[in-house]
């Protein structure tokens, strides 16, 4: 098989996780690129942030190993600091934490009998009854049944999209019950809890000193002087199904010779010049995303859960989920302290983003002494971060939003889309690493080359 022409350089736009995997890629194959990033640092919203002595992820980031080869991969990246996880992710519900996914002995033992028996009763009948189903909320009754699909899914989904369960794709489940069966209910009275976190998927890894070190290294082997910080992309030129030029800060013009797209999709059609058709742009601006409010409080105790995180679906708790970093690596906090991240969702600009920290932080606190997580007199300090675009919104009817925005970017023949707000889907880092990597292979095709 002969090569492929090599690009003469390589044109990234943004430096979150998808950008840095393209141009860690990119370098391994000895291409040229150069990464912009809007923002004065890379790593997107996946960093670690320091305060003080305490270390805390933008969410509760964690490296699945489903992918043997990619997990591998990473792995590499930080040689001897990843460690193995095995606790439970939880749900909070009446008082009690419930496993997550969920599973038949844990609910036995948490919600009692009568819960089970007709939560089981509703999932053995659904295989008698399966339907098309349009939306989230028919998917989740059809699937899981009435009982189980309210008490956790749909108030948990509506507080964290803020709408209708009915309005959403059956794709925002993603895995979350897969462990409720018969069979597997049997796998854990005869065989225990081991069982249990086998068939549900394993354990997990996570770096020594938070997840965001995963995307300062790929910085670091990109090399600083191939990423340009504080450059927004403020225009894409195209010509002749081209993309010929873009604008940085509203006055820089760079040539591209080859662009790989790693922001929001929504975004890219607006940058255009010339503008896409109008039903091309009223399409796009159909597109939205989901923000997210970090509410951070540091915490005169060692520990304060014993869950890598825990939901609540609850609509009067006013976060939809936590996450204890030192759970995940004592590097995170002091021996003697410890910290808990509550997560708001909101729309960017919203009154939720707007409303001042110390109000988000007083009603975080209240929420995590309601449900006897901390004490006032363990407070020591409190922070909040706001992060944009942090869930691509996936409507009954995205796909085909979707689908019309990629089918028309498809005509410029040096375009290329990658990453989660690129591609408006929910990806893990083996994904993005992955999707990244077949990015460049396009350019160099050989038996063997360096992405191999």
């Amino acid at each position: 098989m002969v090569n492929a022409p090599k690009p003469k350089h390589i044109t990234i736009l943004g430096g979150g996780p998808a950008g840095l995997s393209v141009g860690y890629c990119a370098h391994k194959c000895a291409l040229p690129f150069t990464i912009y990033e809007a923002r004065e640092r890379v790593g997107g919203n996946s960093v670690t942030i320091r305060h003080g002595h305490f270390r805390f992820d933008s969410g509760p980031h964690l490296l699945q190993t489903k992918d043997i080869e990619m997990t591998n991969e990473i792995l590499e990246l930080l040689p001897g600091d990843f460690q193995k996880l095995a606790l439970p992710v939880q749900t909070y519900s009446d008082g009690k934490l419930v496993d997550f996914p969920f599973s038949p002995l844990n609910l036995l033992k948490t919600l009692g009998i009568r819960f089970l028996a007709k939560t089981v009763l509703e999932i053995t009948l659904r295989k008698f009854g399966k339907r098309r189903t349009r939306n989230f909320e028919e998917f989740a009754t059809s699937m899981y049944g009435r009982t189980m699909a309210e008490h956790f899914l749909l108030n948990y989904s509506e507080k964290l999209w803020g709408r209708p369960c009915s309005r959403h794709s059956s794709r925002i489940t993603g895995q979350q019950l897969r462990g409720m069966t018969v069979a597997t209910f049997l796998i854990e009275i005869f065989r225990g809890r081991n069982a249990k976190i086998k068939h549900l998927g394993g354990t997990i890894y996570y770096p020594k000193y938070g997840f965001g070190t995963i995307p300062e290294r790929l910085a670091a082997l990109c090399e600083t002087k191939n990423i340009h910080t504080k450059s927004r992309i403020t225009a894409v030129i195209h010509e002749l199904d081209k993309i010929r030029f873009i604008e940085l800060n509203g006055r820089m013009i760079e040539t591209t010779d080859h662009l790989v797209s790693t922001i929001p999709i929504n975004l890219l059609i607006q940058l255009l010049r010339p503008q896409p058709p109008e039903p091309i742009l009223a399409v796009a601006e159909k597109i939205q995303f989901r923000a997210l409010i970090l509410v951070v409080v540091f915490l005169r105790k060692p520990f304060a859960t014993e869950s890598i995180s825990i939901h609540f679906p609850d609509v009067r708790i006013p976060f939809t989920r936590i996450h204890e970093p030192k759970k995940r690596s004592k590097y995170m906090a002091p021996d003697d302290q410890t910290s808990l991240v509550a997560e708001i969702p909101c729309q960017e600009n919203d009154a939720t983003w707007n409303m001042p920290d110390g109000t988000l932080i007083a009603r975080v606190v209240k929420g995590l002494q309601e449900v006897k997580l901390m004490s006032p007199d363990e407070l020591i300090d409190a922070t909040v971060v706001r992060l944009d675009n942090a869930y691509p919104v996936l409507d009954a009817d995205y796909e085909q939003k979707i689908q019309q925005l990629t089918e028309y970017l498809k005509k410029f023949s040096n375009l290329k889309i990658t990453g989660r707000t690129g591609g408006f889907a929910y990806l893990s880092l083996h994904h993005i690493m992955k999707n990244a990597k077949k990015t460049i292979s396009g350019y160099v095709v050989h038996e063997s080359d360096n992405l191999t």
